[in-house]
């Protein structure tokens, strides 16, 4: 994710914080120590730190249960809104997509139940242990904080996992897009409602909840709707083969004149053999022009760590690869990995399913 960097690796899976994070450590101290002084800004910098490690250890609930079932997770963000745990794809079975998306929850319910079992349950009418000074109030308002996330999380609605829930529950008795069309549906039916309680209420950050969770549960459903629809396909059947080429030893102005003369925006650049050097994105030869002039070799800009594809890998498995790739194509190398043979560009792929869409459509009359 941009405007995040790593912190850790934990287990094989890197923890990564956004820069937005700090932001709101930073607003949080200010605020506090505005209205309450050093000691209950530090009280709550520290309540701060241990909300997201409750929620760090909620995602890596997710990030344990899905490598039970063959799933890495190469990374966990924490941002100001909680975290997101970056599987390489989501349980095709439903069983286990319910085990992977109940197992954060599980977590935050281990956590409230041995803070009680320690500290007791939190006494709400005793508000003076509750102010961000006080270890116990501390520890009362993490038992809370995490029952408000187990019972946040488990609305049916993407992309909380209650979300998730639904959809593994619904797909044991229907396909999987089925499944995730009318999950995505209900959740965004919540939303809805959120929405319009937020508007009466006059609560800005409910009905900015509200309309990210409509969003997201459209975005779900339109991803999955995307990966049911290449699932039988290869690159074979979606790769461009009319495309544009740059060698390893041309000028960044060589580069900006395919750029202008086309509508292909990054370039396969090749070394002396043809083999695949990396790519040329158009990012990149815009900041080469700016920094360095249009006389500095392309050499110097490439995205060198590119995924190895070829015809025959699955359509689906290579639009993934795509979508990690700070680049818009995705070069198709021949079987011998000498020579690029397509590219494979977003684009492209909507194409397809366009095309395909309205054949079914057609055949359907």
């Amino acid at each position: 994710m941009k405007w995040s960097f790593p912190i850790a690796r934990i287990a094989g899976t890197v923890v990564r914080i956004h820069v937005s994070f700090l932001l709101l450590l930073a607003a949080v101290g200010l605020m506090f120590f505005f209205n309450g002084g050093p000691a209950e800004a530090v009280g709550a910098l520290v309540f701060t730190v241990a909300l997201f490690a409750c929620v760090l250890l909620h995602e890596f609930g997710h990030v344990f249960a899905a490598r039970a079932f063959g799933i890495r997770t190469p990374d966990v963000t924490l941002l100001p809104i909680g975290g997101i745990a970056r599987l390489e794809k989501m349980p095709e079975n439903p069983f286990h997509e319910l085990i992977v998306a109940l197992a954060g929850p599980a977590v935050n319910v281990v956590i409230a139940g041995i803070l009680i079992a320690i500290f007791g349950p939190p006494d709400p009418a005793d508000a003076a242990k509750l102010d961000f000074t006080s270890p116990l109030g501390l520890t009362q308002r993490l038992m809370v904080i995490n029952v408000w996330l187990v019972i946040f999380n488990l609305i049916p609605a993407f992309p909380m996992d209650g979300g998730r829930v639904l959809r593994a529950l619904l797909a044991m008795f229907m396909p999987y897009a089925r499944a995730t069309a009318a999950a995505a549906t209900i959740g965004q039916m919540i939303a809805g409602i959120g929405a319009v309680f937020a508007l009466m209420w006059v609560h800005p950050m409910l009905f900015l909840i509200a309309l990210f969770i409509f969003f997201a549960a459209r975005g779900e459903s339109e991803a999955v709707q995307t990966r049911e629809a290449l699932r039988d396909l290869t690159l074979a059947d979606a790769m461009i083969t009319d495309f544009h080429t740059l060698p390893e030893s041309g000028l960044l102005r060589d580069a900006a004149d395919a750029l202008i003369a086309g509508s292909q925006h990054d370039f396969p650049v090749l070394a002396e053999d043809g083999s695949l050097a990396g790519i040329l994105t158009r990012r990149s030869l815009i900041e080469g022009l700016a920094n360095h002039g249009p006389e500095h070799p392309v050499a110097g800009f490439l995205l060198r760590d590119v995924p190895k594809v070829f015809p025959g890998t699955p359509l689906r498995q290579a639009f993934e690869m795509l979508r990690d790739l700070p680049a818009e194509v995705l070069p198709v190398r021949d079987s011998r990995e000498h020579a690029v043979i397509g590219l494979l560009s977003a684009e492209n792929v909507g194409e397809l399913i366009l095309l395909r869409n309205a054949l079914a459509e057609w055949k359907a009359h």
